[in-house]
């Protein structure tokens, strides 16, 4: 069931175009909101709203934010403004018609039709979104006139607009643009599926390289396989079917007190040993020895150098491009020194992406 308060939206603390994020007040206290103006249209101060309260109330990773799903005190009949025939959120009360790069009615429906191949362009995939601007400012801060494109799958959060990083990162030119594909939208261009976004990279934003990980918020229950970041299988199978360079960054935390998330996650075992079909190239960060030791241990009983090219690479200067960037992420709510082993195997894999390019 969906947990629905009805509150007043006190003030506006952020907005642009797709977003606003507001104080709204409901059971006599103050909470975080967001509004995406596409599903239920703009808010203003003093209005009526119901507000879905679910993952708050069960203290889930959101931020700390509810989300509002209607606004009561507008009077205005909200139409579509954007073309498309394509369907996201389908059968839903918020399905909401996309222009999807491919379709017919896009300019470039031709262009994308003509797509056989990645040509070898490196394609870096990560489970988690706390991956992505660890890996995009290494990347960009190696290879500065690269273009990187960012694909953002439905695994996590559906709207782009929720996450501050892909603001941050496009503001600051270290993408150059974000693709959505299956139920995710928001993107500077929408996509079916992970076949039809890298298509949509490469032949239509020109792309380099690209970047792919789920939105904010990862699901996860304990088990072999129920983890919303087993799709990277099919990701990197993709990836090899399409003619790319597959490059995994591997999850890997010694500050986790999880032991199936100590060293490498078990969700990373799990898909490259279990789920996909193709090889990837799997770019482990050098590390001081006691968690090296640990870390090769786990590769060895693994078994993974029969499935993948395993790298190791040193990679500290991860620090030194987020610092350049003046980018702040977190995972997991640790920061860069709490969790110090999680970026540097987030920044080994464009090292290595950096490597293979000057080779070519």
């Amino acid at each position: 069931m969906i947990r629905i308060r009805k509150g007043i939206v006190m003030d506006i603390i952020y907005e642009d175009d797709s977003i606003a994020l507001a104080h709204v007040c409901y059971d006599g206290t103050i909470h975080k909101a967001v509004n995406y103006n596409l599903l239920s249209g703009r808010i203003n101060k003093g209005d009526v709203v119901y507000i879905n309260t679910t993952a708050g109330y069960l203290h889930l990773g959101t931020g700390g934010y509810d989300f509002i799903i209607i606004n009561e005190s507008s009077r205005e009949i909200i139409e579509i403004t954007e073309p498309g025939h394509i369907m996201k959120l389908r059968y839903t009360p918020y399905q909401v018609n996309c222009m999807c790069t491919s379709e017919q009615q896009s300019k470039y429906h031709e262009m994308i039709k003509g797509f056989k191949s990645l040509d070898n362009m490196i394609v870096i995939s990560g489970e988690l979104h706390s991956m992505l601007a660890p890996a995009a400012c290494t990347l960009k801060f190696l290879n500065n006139d690269m273009r990187i494109i960012y694909i953002m799958t439905d695994g996590g959060c559906l709207e782009a607009g929720f996450s501050h990083t892909i603001r941050e990162l496009k503001d600051k030119k270290i993408i150059s643009y974000a693709v959505t594909y299956g139920n995710a939208l928001g993107g500077d261009a929408e996509a079916v599926n992970i076949f039809d976004a890298l298509a949509i990279a490469k032949e239509v934003f020109h792309g380099d390289a690209a970047i792919v990980t789920m939105g904010p918020g990862s699901v996860g229950t304990g088990t072999k396989y129920g983890f919303s970041g087993i799709e990277q299988g099919s990701i990197i199978d993709c990836v090899n079917k399409l003619n790319g360079i597959s490059v995994f960054i591997p999850r890997i935390s010694f500050k986790d007190k999880r032991k199936r998330h100590f060293g490498i996650s078990h969700h990373t075992i799990t898909v490259l040993k279990g789920v996909c079909c193709t090889s990837a190239h799997v770019v482990f960060p050098i590390l001081e020895q006691e968690y090296m030791e640990y870390i090769l241990s786990q590769i060895k009983d693994a078994e993974l150098c029969r499935y993948h090219l395993i790298e190791y690479i040193k990679s500290d200067i991860v620090f030194d491009a987020l610092k350049f960037y003046n980018m702040n992420p977190t995972t997991m709510g640790r920061s860069i020194k709490e969790d110090k082993e999680f970026f540097m195997s987030c920044g080994a894999a464009p090292v290595f992406a950096s490597y293979l390019l000057n080779l070519s």
